[in-house]
């Protein structure tokens, strides 16, 4: 579903916190120029804006994000992975020799 930038980052703070002890969280993002399927207009004038997607398998989010308000979005959605990386697993470093 297609929600505003607000409520896209609230709603991927749910699905983060409910997959928290297990499952898995995919976010995507492309740029796009929105054009309308049909229809005259003047595409010269239109600037790119970034379409953000995310879902957990079953429940599926996305938005649009301006290509000026991209900073200020991309600030919030890293501070919501910053506080969400602390459910990864471990990787098991090996030692410089090899055992025999």
């Amino acid at each position: 579903m297609l929600l505003d930038n607000g409520r896209f980052l609230t709603e991927l703070l749910r699905l983060y916190q409910a997959t928290r002890t297990q499952g898995t969280v995919w976010v995507s993002c492309k740029r796009t120029n929105l054009k309308p399927r049909k229809g005259k207009r003047d595409y010269s004038q239109l600037a790119y804006h970034c379409l953000v997607r995310a879902t957990d398998g079953s429940k599926k989010l996305s938005t649009v994000v301006e290509g000026k308000d991209f900073a200020r979005f991309h600030d919030s959605y890293s501070t919501i992975i910053r506080g969400h990386m602390d459910s990864l697993k471990k990787r098991v470093r090996h030692t410089g020799k090899a055992q025999q």
